[in-house]
């Protein structure tokens, strides 16, 4: 009997030959990729007009981007779970320090969009990067290692909360002034992580006392100028210079979160308002994928309310079903922190997957109105951009963790 020949396609023995090379949580790999897959029918759906104005009928060439942006993030994630986790820890001083001049060059230099500098512009490539997400990454390597070299002192004042606080503290104050819900989620994720990290409850309280006090003077700046009926204009052109540029902006948003607004004179309500449309449109069960026309009238339908969209085309259900997906990829990320025989890798995962869950909730609670308007993204739903690959590389690295827990406990043998 003659043997058996393999004549598989090379594409498909290439695939063979990836998928036998991939380790860490299969189920994160597979909330991964579903989450991409429902990027790639919300954001065709929420950008199929808009490329057909702008394009002259050309309606899939979003599509290919997001394809092309999903291909290279998967890319990303795999070559990065490929690394050995404590290379993170050994670049994390670095990569912090040289995050820190660069969030200073955006903050002064960067490209002016919605009225905030956040955006430096790559060269050769010509894109911009939001270098708040570099920051993000950089400062939980940062953290996770200090976390772990400070255990045994981490209660003490001085010794052990400040070297890590002011890290923290330093990179919010930098992304604050263009973007304060980013900076504002940072902390808080990064207050999460030191609370599991065994932090004196009462320095986490100071901290917190500390950072609720501008935020105190933002809920009365909106209280304020409702009940003394200030003109916006007026307060916008006083507010207009220098690096709180957009201390107005966020007063607004406060006031239009509180009081509501009109829509015919705010952007920001008319795409809250949208919003609701396209919820109320979605009923239990949506309208079914493509047919949302929401799409048409909301603003960033298809980047920052692309919740909305999913909402309507797939309703209540489809939904839930999104926020059910991000609260198990949490609880993976938190079963693996409980299974992480090593301090560095436990809090580097846990830390990560704080930030993306915390982001996701931001996003869905801004749309569902819950939360004053930010500018933040879902992650990995939203259209891609720098953003989605740096979303990309913090899932390959907590799969890195994922993978040498999985070889500690013998599950897998070592990779080479």
């Amino acid at each position: 009997m003659s043997e058996a020949i393999n004549i598989q396609p090379p594409a498909q023995r290439a695939f063979g030959h990836l998928a036998s090379r991939t380790r860490g949580d299969k189920v994160i790999w597979a909330l991964t990729v579903l989450l991409v897959l429902v990027s790639l029918l919300a954001v065709y759906s929420a950008t199929g007009s808009l490329a057909y104005k702008n394009y002259k009928g050309n309606t899939e060439i979003y599509l290919f981007k997001q394809v092309m942006f999903i291909l290279i993030g998967m890319l990303v994630i795999y070559f990065a779970h490929r690394v050995n986790y404590t290379f993170y820890s050994g670049i994390a001083k670095i990569l912090y320090i040289v995050t820190i001049p660069l969030l200073a060059y955006t903050l002064f230099f960067g490209v002016s969009m919605n009225e905030g500098s956040r955006w430096i512009k790559l060269p050769l490539i010509n894109m911009t990067m939001q270098t708040s997400d570099l920051a993000k990454l950089a400062l939980f390597m940062f953290l996770a290692r200090l976390l772990s070299k400070k255990q045994d002192i981490i209660k003490d004042w001085k010794r052990g909360f400040l070297p890590v606080i002011i890290p923290v503290a330093l990179t919010c104050m930098l992304i604050a002034p263009a973007n304060l819900s980013t900076a504002l989620l940072l902390g808080a994720s990064c207050l999460m992580l030191l609370f599991i990290g065994r932090a004196s409850m009462k320095h986490i309280l100071i901290t917190i006392g500390i950072a609720v006090i501008p935020i105190l003077f933002l809920i009365g700046a909106a209280i304020f100028r409702h009940q003394s009926g200030n003109d916006e204009d007026t307060v916008s052109k006083k507010a207009s210079t220098g690096l709180f540029a957009r201390v107005d902006t966020w007063i607004g948003r406060v006031e239009n979160f509180i009081y509501g607004g009109k829509e015919a004179d705010n952007d920001e309500m008319y795409q809250v308002n949208q919003a609701k449309i396209a919820i109320a449109n979605g009923g239990l069960f949506g309208v079914g994928p493509g047919n949302s026309t929401t799409r048409d009238y909301l603003p960033q339908a298809y980047n920052d309310f692309i919740f909305a969209i999913i909402i309507e085309e797939y309703g209540f259900i489809g939904g839930a079903f999104i926020v059910f997906i991000y609260l198990v990829f949490l609880y993976r990320c938190i079963r693996l922190y409980k299974k992480c025989p090593y301090a560095f890798g436990a809090f580097l995962a846990l830390g990560l997957s704080f930030t993306l869950a915390i982001q996701a909730i931001a996003n869905m609670a801004v749309t569902v109105n819950l939360f004053p308007v930010t500018g933040v993204t879902l992650p990995l739903v939203s259209m891609g951009g720098t953003s989605f690959i740096f979303t990309c590389l913090a899932i390959g690295i907590i799969l890195s963790v994922a993978r040498n827990v999985e070889q500690s406990e013998g599950q897998t043998p070592a990779i080479q």
